[in-house]
């Protein structure tokens, strides 16, 4: 090789790394996954205590839903992030096991928020009607599920994934008449469908294993995640009253 063709080598591979590190910088943040939801007896799942560097380093991209975690966690709600956004996004991610704890104002970490802020008093607004007996309650509207016995919330709110548009989950009163612990869907090539309970025509409330948020919307099943499915597999039995109301946002309803 003569000197000529190695500077043209050498100023090639130069090009080329140049490039893949500007891709680097423009990726997007990875996508959140939330862990199990915390059980009734603790309102946070505990922080991963061992986090690794890659998956905690803090982001600087504004996300979808940065105004509304910037008011959540007592920051201004100006809509853009900056370092101390990131931070206190992040510390609220760890104590809700989502990960990558990235600071990323993400749907998952915004469902996550929503159900968060709801533990209090979910049903404030008096949407779900009381009952002696329990009820299973689904706000479509912000899309959290609860169980509640009379005022008291035996199954304190968790995300959920309802109907898309035109496959909406049916409003109204329900009851739940048959369960299938570890069910196959017949109709959506043999999906998983864990610790389903069927309260209407086929609709059901049960896991979604993975992301629970691929893919948008539903077919009109209740979907959570596997632990939280699991955990109200465990409360509820045959005969249950589930009352669905709201308007999915996105939906004609």
């Amino acid at each position: 090789m003569t000197t000529g063709d190695a500077a043209g080598a050498i100023g090639r591979a130069a090009a080329t790394a140049a490039i893949l590190a500007a891709a680097a910088l423009a990726a997007p943040p990875p996508a959140a996954v939330a862990a199990p939801s915390p059980a009734p007896s603790s309102p946070a799942a505990s922080p991963d205590p061992s986090p690794s560097p890659a998956a905690e380093a803090c982001t600087t991209w504004t996300g979808p839903y940065q105004r509304e975690l910037e008011a959540h966690v007592g920051r201004t709600a100006d809509g853009t992030q900056d370092a101390g956004d990131c931070e206190a996004i992040r510390s609220f991610q760890r104590a809700n096991g989502i990960r990558p704890a990235n600071g990323y104002a993400g749907l998952v970490t915004y469902r996550t928020m929503v159900a968060v802020a709801a533990r209090t008093n979910p049903n404030a607004a008096g949407d779900c009607p009381v009952r002696p007996h329990r009820v299973t309650c689904v706000d479509l509207e912000r899309q959290i599920l609860w169980v509640q016995r009379g005022r008291t919330v035996v199954f304190p709110p968790v995300p959920v994934r309802t109907g898309r548009d035109d496959e909406e989950t049916r409003p109204g009163w329900h009851e739940i008449y048959w369960r299938s612990e570890d069910h196959v869907s017949t109709l959506y090539d043999d999906s998983p469908m864990p610790y389903a309970q069927f309260f209407d025509e086929g609709q059901a409330l049960h896991g979604r294993p993975g992301n629970l948020y691929a893919h948008g919307g539903s077919a009109g099943c209740v979907n959570l995640t596997v632990p939280a499915a699991r955990r109200l597999w465990d409360l509820l039995t045959e005969g249950d009253a589930v009352y669905v109301w709201g308007t999915k946002p996105g939906t004609e309803g």
